[in-house]
């Protein structure tokens, strides 16, 4: 089943569900006062009815929403109140939820701002790209000719490209050592475009990863997973040989969920750091007083049937951070010890991951 499908299916059950209980005629919606108080139970209810991550992050949710009610200030302005309310999402220390106001929108940043950064896009046009390369559709491209691989950076998968520029990128690239895709500092986007771009290094239907959705209110109220696939894509270019996918903290959502996904492959190797995470499928609500709530509802495994909401990690052997010192020089050890990776698996004749764990 393909992913728009399932999201689809997905939507339909959970409208089924709600017409099934409003035609029951026993089913009370509850409601909840224009007031500070008000819009806090009815914030913490919406999050604790279908946020999906309280029992993989151990949190105790009764007892946050207990201890942030109890310091609501009735005399606060809705500023105040507002900040209060993002505090006890940033509990949840995930970057998918936010609360929107007019004049405001809260995000939880630690989920990558403490960690290294690890990229400098800059750095790479300059100092690999020599500002000359191909762009389409959100990505660059080059054939570092020197190094004998190819070079793409991805930079956001809400970004569309077209089937002839990936067929001429790919083409382009055919009597490399192996081909480098850099997602770093890419926050996601389209899942669409994750299956569109995967597609192109397929031999063959896969299992890409699992999906559940909440049957309930209960923390543990889920369907039973159940698999979405990915297949090749068909009459256009793909690409079988060596692989070396680069990732960092903010690579994020459906960044996420592509590095998960190419991971599984033959001939792909995962190098840099984990990934930021952001599993996710989203859920929409709103409050009385008309803000809004978006938050992380479905939750997504891996074909291995891992959550990756805490991120994906990279191969054996290919965890490395970016030399501060030598990125000054205009060195990006991450894309280095890449390219060196293809160029010895192409000369030992195995796979990026063998070269990885030979080099431990």
């Amino acid at each position: 089943m393909k992913l728009k499908a399932i999201y689809r299916s997905a939507a339909v059950a959970a409208t089924a569900m709600a017409l099934s209980a409003s035609l029951g005629g026993c089913h009370s919606i509850e409601t909840w006062n224009n007031d500070f108080y008000g819009n806090f139970d009815a914030l913490w209810t919406i999050l604790d009815e279908h946020y999906c991550f309280f029992e993989s992050k151990n949190i105790d949710w009764k007892a946050t929403g207990e201890r942030y009610r109890a310091a609501i200030d009735p005399e606060w302005d809705d500023k105040q109140f507002f900040n209060h309310c993002a505090a006890m999402l940033d509990e949840l220390k995930d970057g998918h939820t936010n609360l929107i106001s007019w004049f405001n929108v809260s995000y939880y940043r630690n989920w990558w701002s403490d960690y290294p950064q690890n990229f400098n896009l800059r750095l790479i046009q300059e100092h690999y790209l020599d500002f000359n390369y191909f762009s389409g559709g959100g990505m660059i491209y080059k054939l570092l000719e020197d190094r004998n691989v190819g070079y793409m950076y991805y930079a956001s998968f809400s970004s569309s490209f077209g089937d002839s520029f990936l067929d001429e990128m790919l083409y382009s690239m055919r009597e490399t050592d192996g081909l480098i895709i850099d997602v770093r500092d890419n926050g996601g986007g389209d899942m669409t475009n994750v299956e569109r771009l995967v597609s192109r290094f397929l031999s063959e239907e896969i299992c890409a990863g699992y999906i559940s959705h909440k049957t309930g209110p209960g923390h543990k109220d889920f369907s039973e997973p159940f698999a979405y696939y990915y297949s090749p894509a068909e009459n256009h270019v793909r690409w079988l040989k060596p692989v070396i996918v680069l990732t960092n903290r903010s690579t994020f959502s459906a960044a996420n969920n592509f590095v998960s996904v190419m991971k599984n492959l033959p001939n792909v190797a995962i190098v840099g750091s984990v990934t930021g995470g952001g599993s996710g499928m989203p859920f929409s609500s709103e409050l009385p007083c008309g803000w809004a709530v978006r938050f992380s509802g479905s939750p997504v495994y891996d074909a291995d049937m891992h959550l990756t909401e805490h991120g994906v990690a990279p191969t054996p052997g290919g965890e490395i951070d970016m030399d501060t010192d030598l990125a000054t020089k205009g060195i990006d050890t991450i894309l280095e010890f890449a390219i060196e990776v293809l160029n010895r698996a192409a000369e030992d004749k195995e796979e990026p991951t063998r070269t990885l764990a030979r080099h431990q």
